[in-house]
């Protein structure tokens, strides 16, 4: 009996962890991107992974980083999310988002809203000053 009790609660346990995680491939909100979530030691990080080619112009390196040494970074696997700490079932925080668009980092706080969606909220100072973005379950 305490074997099957032992079972039902590592079982339990597992699932409730699998199911709060945010480790995956997404969408960004435009769907013009793939950002690939995984966790590094208890740290979460997501890189870019797929480029959609809207533009034959459309630029493939990191051209607006305000370090001018790594304007000819390419997209493909820049780090946009970095240093996220999971505080509960449904969130996570103290990390930071790059915004390869205009080179800017800010501070942020991903929710899972469900198993197919995230909100990114970056924001400046508090999280009441910012911009909630959707991605979207790519994989």
């Amino acid at each position: 009996m305490r074997f099957l009790l032992s079972f039902v609660f590592l079982c339990t346990t597992a699932i409730s962890s699998w199911a709060s995680d945010i480790q995956g491939t997404w969408f960004n909100e435009e769907k013009t991107s793939k950002i690939q979530i995984y966790k590094q030691g208890d740290r979460y990080y997501g890189k870019i992974v797929w480029v959609k080619d809207v533009k034959a112009n459309q630029p493939k390196t990191d051209v607006n980083n305000p370090d001018e040494k790594l304007r000819n970074k390419p997209l493909m696997g820049l780090v946009i999310l970095s240093n996220f700490k999971q505080s509960d079932d449904k969130v996570w925080e103290d990390g930071k988002i790059y915004d390869p668009r205009n080179g800017k980092t800010y501070s942020c706080k991903i929710t899972k809203v469900s198993d197919q969606e995230l909100a990114i909220r970056g924001y400046i100072g508090t999280p009441m000053l910012g911009r909630t973005s959707k991605f979207t379950k790519a994989d």
